[in-house]
């Protein structure tokens, strides 16, 4: 079996393959505070909950945008699965061209989300993660990785107002009923999440004008559900795309 590990900038996800299927995935925080001691914990008891034996690990990959964990992540494997873990990168072996300017700066998990798009989706895509930023990526028609466009994610948008705007509330994850808010709450919902939905689907317009009208539109993170619903150009939905690509890319990488 292959442990598949996402760390992201507010949550990890561990998913559990089993013959290349996904079998059981979990999410925890991405607290700095975290040991490896303490992941290994939590790891073997949802291992357990799925009669799952740790010694049955075959190996792990890593994707990971928080170096500071991916140290103890490391750490956790070589201590207690005795196992080496394959950390993705640019350099790993992905099936594609990486057309950035510096490869090396494309997030580990904008390139798994390519590769797994690109594998179920075909191309010319445009996967877009609903996380902490709200991420387009961008593959062309000959499967190559051009780049993309960053911007702050819903919750983000959200913590920023409120932090720096000393009457406003911090409000709660959820669409306000009508587009013009009737009070200070809807009013900020409506500007963060319909203002969402009208720059994904602006953003869309703009990229198949580059990439071609037969360009594919997949979303993928937290809130691609609350969001997709709302939009009228995204055509799938992969919640488990992060981790598909990390299987993907391991099989690349390790014979």
């Amino acid at each position: 079996m292959l442990l598949a590990i996402d760390i992201g900038n507010t949550h990890t996800v561990a998913g559990l393959f089993e013959n290349g299927a996904l079998k059981s995935h979990w999410r925890i925080s991405s607290t700095l505070a975290r040991t490896e001691d303490e992941i290994a914990a939590l790891l073997s008891y949802f291992f357990l909950n799925e009669n799952t034996d740790v010694s049955d690990l075959r190996g792990v990959a890593i994707s990971s945008v928080v170096p500071d964990l991916t140290f103890v992540y490391e750490l956790m494997c070589s201590r207690y699965f005795k196992i080496k873990p394959l950390i993705i990168g640019a350099e790993s072996k992905l099936d594609m061209q990486i057309k950035y300017a510096d490869p090396s700066l494309v997030g580990a998990d904008r390139l798994c989300n390519a590769v797994a798009g690109k594998e179920q989706y075909g191309t010319p895509l445009v996967v877009i993660d609903f996380g902490t930023a709200t991420t387009f990526d961008c593959i062309d028609q000959n499967g190559d990785y051009l780049g993309g466009i960053i911007s702050p994610g819903v919750n983000t948008s959200i913590d920023a107002l409120h932090k720096h705007a000393a009457r406003l509330p911090k409000v709660s994850m959820d669409f306000p009923m009508e587009l013009i808010g009737r009070t200070t709450s809807d009013s900020i919902k409506s500007g963060i999440f319909f203002g969402t939905v009208f720059m994904v689907d602006g953003m869309i317009e703009k990229l198949k004008t580059v990439l071609g009208d037969n360009t594919k539109i997949a979303a993928t993170g937290g809130l691609a559900l609350k969001i997709a619903g709302r939009t009228e150009r995204i055509e799938y939905v992969d919640l488990d795309l992060s981790l598909k690509g990390i299987a993907s890319i391991y099989s690349k990488n390790v014979s």
